[in-house]
């Protein structure tokens, strides 16, 4: 285990790095990052506001859609927290739009320093169309990510866990195994401490495994396409899934 030098839980600085429109223009890759998105109006940038806390980190827009770029913020010097541009009710033009999207692929697919991406779902809601698929295409291109549910003080908590439970089910269809589940309210800043803390426990393993890489050379390996994501956290998609998934247009875009 390799200790963090500054607790992640105490949020000592968080300092605003670049708005980024592609992969090719986001920073190096020496910091471990986390990455959140969801839908337009599940609370995103309220929710990083409250983990960072500070209300202006990430700007709050009554306009669905506002974030179009990816931003990058730099937290305690050591790692880096990634607000994605959402997904779902962006108002901009149809060819605008599919630069966003491509832009967001191509980051979560390829960015080797990505950590976990977490994926927000609105807690008030059954389970959306579009989240499901997202989350979907999240395990067939083995991102790991972890489900976060949202404005958990605007529903009661019957409500919250029944939509959460139809959320696993329908997931459960095509996942081997389901990730990890967190629950939050940007109000009550509920669930900050153990998103907090699962963040933290995966810095630790990163720097471990940066330790192990730079002491242990590589031994050679046979090509295997399917070795890394049956290591990956994120769910694995059963075999006849994953066969289907790969034929699947609607799988090429994470929307």
């Amino acid at each position: 285990m390799v200790p963090c030098s500054i607790p992640i839980m105490n949020i000592a600085s968080a300092i605003f790095d670049r708005s980024a429109p592609d992969l090719d223009s986001c920073p190096d890759e020496s910091l471990p990052e986390f990455a959140f998105i969801g839908r337009s109006n599940v609370g995103k940038s309220s929710l990083l506001n409250m983990l960072a806390g500070q209300q202006g980190l990430a700007r709050v827009s009554d306009t669905p859609g506002f974030t179009k770029l990816i931003n990058i913020f730099t937290m305690n010097k050591t790692w880096r927290l990634v607000d994605l541009p959402g997904y779902g009710f962006a108002q901009v033009a149809r060819e605008d739009k599919s630069k966003f999207n491509l832009a967001v692929a191509e980051y979560l697919d390829h960015r080797v320093n990505l950590c976990c991406v977490f994926a927000l779902i609105d807690s008030g809601l059954p389970p959306q169309k579009m989240d499901l698929e997202f989350v979907e295409w999240l395990a067939t291109n083995s991102v790991p990510f972890v489900l976060v549910f949202t404005k958990t003080d605007k529903v009661t908590p019957a409500i919250a866990q029944a939509n959460m439970t139809a959320f696993t089910d329908r997931i459960s269809g095509w996942a081997v195994n389901l990730p990890e589940i967190f629950t939050c309210s940007a109000k009550t800043k509920q669930g900050r401490m153990e998103l907090l803390a699962m963040i933290e426990g995966a810095i630790v393993d990163y720097k471990a495994a940066e330790l192990a890489s730079a002491s242990t050379p590589p031994e050679p390996t046979a090509a295997d396409p399917e070795s890394d994501s049956e290591e990956a956290p994120a769910p694995i998609l059963k075999p006849e899934v994953r066969a289907a998934a790969k034929k699947r247009h609607d799988l090429q875009r994470p929307w």
